[in-house]
């Protein structure tokens, strides 16, 4: 019989990376009077390529998290919040309000804490849930960033008088 698993110790150096991309991506930055935003808002500011680099920074927390041996339900409340900071995200100038309020990173850190904190379990990673929900999650992001270049073309299109 294999040795069994060693319980989940909080204090890891993978949750310890996981805070400091986290509080990059969602607080890194202080604003007098309004509070802390992170990079995330400012990386979603480039056409197409700025989603796709912040759901891909998103989505390795939500891999570690996995190999950490969180179970199923936990990662798809992650994976919640990385589609729902993309999609409205993805909104001009708007979304980025709501990706600097929203902070899926923050939530999701906060997620894997609480659940290493009160459980002693590691639960065994289904991979090809886990695989199945990773590309769910790329796609959504991938597919609003063509939605993002794409209307942005047709606006500069339309501003320029081209047809």
């Amino acid at each position: 019989m294999p040795p069994a698993k060693p319980p989940i110790q909080p204090e890891t150096d993978a949750l310890q990376r996981l805070r400091r991309i986290s509080f990059l991506l969602d607080n890194a930055i202080p604003i007098p009077g309004v509070g802390r935003i992170g990079l995330d808002p400012f990386i979603g500011l480039i056409p197409g390529a700025g989603d796709t680099v912040g759901g891909a920074l998103s989505a390795y927390i939500v891999w570690e998290a996995a190999r950490m041996g969180l179970p199923r339900s936990i990662l798809f409340q992650m994976a919640w919040n990385i589609i729902l900071e993309t999609v409205l995200g993805s909104v001009p100038f708007l979304g980025d309000f709501f990706d600097a309020g929203w902070k899926a990173n923050a939530r999701n850190v906060a997620l894997l804490e609480r659940h290493l904190t009160r459980s002693t379990r590691r639960h065994r990673t289904d991979w090809l849930f886990f695989m199945l929900m990773i590309a769910i999650v790329l796609l959504v992001v991938i597919g609003f960033a063509a939605v993002s270049v794409l209307l942005l073309r047709s606006l500069l299109g339309l501003l320029s008088g081209a047809s």
